[in-house]
């Protein structure tokens, strides 16, 4: 069996052709060179430009981190057609969306570049496991208190308390008291459903919280 070779260009598909021309179209909506935008995606400008003429095929992170560059969706990035979208959430149409012992309502529409959410964190629920994944997040504390751990800094924060880091930065999320946490939270991870958000036990597996 013959092996190929390291250094051949991959084989551009009709898919991939229709991708590359809204990356470079993108770009240049954004007012990016190709240096300055692959820079801001950790990229080579000389591989950020094969994606653009087709001769290299983006992976997922890649098409999440440029889709995050350019202030836009994967969704529009392949071209997919995007429904119409309410600007104003009414709280009669939040619906309660429980997943790994927290409860979740949607507080913005789908498909957005952030997404934002009203969270109830139960006491005991969630509060070992450690969190790790790309974007930002911003969280504001409405109700109770609540321990946030970020790398090996711990911080109780009260009522009108917020944060906002680099979710890249391991973090811990944990109601401390027995009432439990309820907080409005906001996040840049693309095209996320509701229960990926825990990153922790499926529903009805809780596990113990922080002691404090």
């Amino acid at each position: 069996m013959s092996q190929a070779d390291p250094g051949a260009v991959d084989e551009p598909s009709a898919e991939l052709h229709a991708v590359a021309p809204r990356l470079r179209a993108l770009r240049r909506g954004a007012s990016l060179t190709l240096e300055a935008a692959a820079r801001a995606a950790a990229l080579s400008p000389a591989h950020l430009s094969r994606l653009e003429t087709g001769q290299r095929q983006p992976s997922l992170p890649m098409l999440l981190t440029l889709a995050r560059v350019y202030g836009t969706t994967v969704s529009e990035l392949l071209g997919e057609a995007v429904p119409e979208r309410d600007a104003v959430v009414r709280a009669a149409d939040m619906e309660a969306a429980p997943a790994g012992g927290w409860t979740y309502w949607q507080a913005g529409s789908a498909g957005r570049g952030m997404q934002a959410l009203r969270v109830h964190v139960p006491y005991g629920s969630q509060g070992d496991i450690v969190r790790v994944h790309p974007g930002e997040e911003w969280l504001y504390v409405l109700k109770g208190r609540l321990r946030l751990r970020l790398g090996d800094t711990a911080h109780v924060l009260e009522p009108g308390d917020s944060a906002h880091f680099d979710s890249m930065t391991p973090h811990r999320i944990a109601a401390a008291e027995h009432d439990g946490a309820e907080l409005l939270f906001v996040h840049t991870l693309l095209q996320s459903p509701v229960a990926a958000l825990c990153l922790g036990p499926a529903a009805g597996h809780p596990t113990p919280g922080e002691t404090s």
